[in-house]
């Protein structure tokens, strides 16, 4: 399911305009996005969890050439599937 679709499905369950479903879809996109960055955590009873890891920096290899890569700290976002969600998808 991609973002149009959640919006789709979102305005035919509620009966609402599809700008309307938008703003929604977005705010909550927007709102996740934003607590990221600032370090939060976001949880979602019975779905799951998503944080931000932090990885320091590291040297690599080129699979190609062999050669020593220094790869840059990064962070990235993760997500933790919740224990209802696995249950449910597990049958």
């Amino acid at each position: 399911m991609n973002k149009s679709e959640m919006i789709e499905a979102l305005v035919a369950r509620k009966g609402i305009s599809i700008k309307k479903g938008e703003e929604i879809i977005n705010t909550v996109f927007e709102s996740m996005t934003k607590a990221l960055l600032e370090g939060d955590r976001i949880e979602i009873r019975g779905f799951g969890s998503f944080v931000v890891n932090e990885y320091k920096a590291y040297t690599g290899r080129n699979p190609k050439t062999g050669e020593a890569i220094a790869v840059k700290p990064k962070k990235l976002p993760f997500f933790k599937v919740g224990k209802e969600l696995k249950e449910r998808i597990a049958g």
